[in-house]
């Protein structure tokens, strides 16, 4: 029996002397449209390349933006042991059950393309200020680049009738971006009374290249004299659709195509006029929603219950080859924005500090760091 107790004893004291041997790992979900189209694989390269440089435990969960899932998601990232969950959600009504579910099961919560509009939906953002697990949003202003994308068309490429394709009826992010496109038109519209620019109603495309093309070919059947379309996002394949709509039309550079969201071979979209201009290069928006929910998960960012961490990630355009292969150098392929170093120096960074770096992300930031 002094065996049996002096080995219990002993085996305790080894597991009390080594407890990392036996520590899980923090485990992040994350909740995504798709993980593997055009932009949503390029967020899972950076996300991967974090999980794996601070050895954070990550689990997937494809949505499709439809509301069920996008709620169903949480709760099944929850029961399935994460700690933290980072989320792109379609409408932000659906936060309040996705905020809900995390706090039930103590899980801190971060958005990443989105962020929840005091004015349009004040139940979920006061439930988001107050709750302790929703950590914030990390998002583009999305009303800047949409006013930019039509003064690209209107000045750059000379068109005045412009189609609109978006994606989701009620999208929050699509939202954004067309009361940008309508300030474009208007700001436009002011300075030139007499060459005026006319944006039609959108038409929604989903989010496959099925759905994207059918959009755009009932736009153009009904508007013949349209000289630009503007497909607000999705994650590229609905761009695709479209892109392959126009050219079976035969009306390749005819009508000057610009969106958001980055395609693999942007370059030789814009040297064939398949592609007028684009703006994107924001698939490190969700790299820095996974850091924030990391620094919340250890303590490092202390969450607020009287409102959130709210980061604004900048957008890159590009409207002619020269301008793709400065990005491409740095953000394409198997290069990425930031080194392993440079991951695991952003982790440990204040939110200020990380605040300042994700607001600093561009081509010359990117080329300064990595061209030494």
């Amino acid at each position: 029996m002094k065996k049996i107790v002096a080995t219990i004893l002993a085996l305790s004291m080894i597991f009390a002397s080594a407890p990392a041997v036996f520590a899980a790992p923090i485990k992040i979900g994350i909740s995504i449209w798709s993980s593997t189209d055009t932009l949503g694989s390029e967020c899972k390269r950076i996300i991967d390349a974090a999980a794996k440089a601070l050895g954070i435990e990550t689990q997937w969960v494809d949505q499709a933006h439809i509301s069920e899932q996008v709620t169903a998601s949480a709760e099944t990232l929850a029961l399935a042991g994460c700690d933290g969950i980072i989320i792109c959600n379609s409408a932000s009504a659906e936060m309040g059950s996705v905020i809900k579910t995390c706090d039930e099961n103590e899980v801190y919560v971060a958005q990443f393309f989105r962020v929840i509009d005091k004015d349009a939906n004040p139940d979920e953002y006061k439930q988001a200020s107050e709750s302790k697990y929703y950590v914030g949003a990390v998002h583009e202003s999305e009303f800047d680049n949409g006013r930019n994308l039509v003064l690209i068309l209107a000045s750059q490429k000379g068109c005045r009738k412009i189609g609109l394709e978006g994606w989701e009826p009620g999208d929050a992010t699509f939202l954004g971006r067309w009361a940008g496109y309508k300030a474009g038109v208007e700001a436009w519209n002011s300075l030139h009374p007499d060459d005026k620019v006319v944006l039609l109603d959108p038409q929604y495309g989903r989010t496959t290249t099925d759905t994207g093309r059918a959009t755009a070919e009932a736009i153009i059947d009904a508007n013949p004299d349209i000289d630009a379309l503007i497909v607000a996002g999705g994650g590229g394949d609905t761009l695709l659709g479209a892109i392959a709509a126009i050219e079976a039309k035969g009306l390749t550079v005819k009508i000057a195509v610009v969106s958001t969201d980055f395609l693999p071979d942007l370059d030789a979209k814009l040297k064939s006029g398949a592609m007028a201009a684009e703006s994107g290069g924001h698939y490190a928006d969700p790299f820095f929603a996974f850091l924030m929910v990391y620094n919340a998960v250890r303590g490092k960012y202390a969450t607020k219950t009287d409102g959130f961490y709210d980061m604004v990630f900048p957008y890159m355009y590009v409207a002619s080859p020269e301008d793709y292969a400065k990005y491409a150098e740095f953000f394409t392929g198997n290069a990425l924005p930031y080194n392993e170093d440079e991951i695991k120096a952003l982790a440990d960074m204040s939110y200020d500090e990380l605040a300042a770096a994700c607001a600093k992300l561009s081509v010359e930031d990117a080329a300064a760091r990595h061209s030494k």
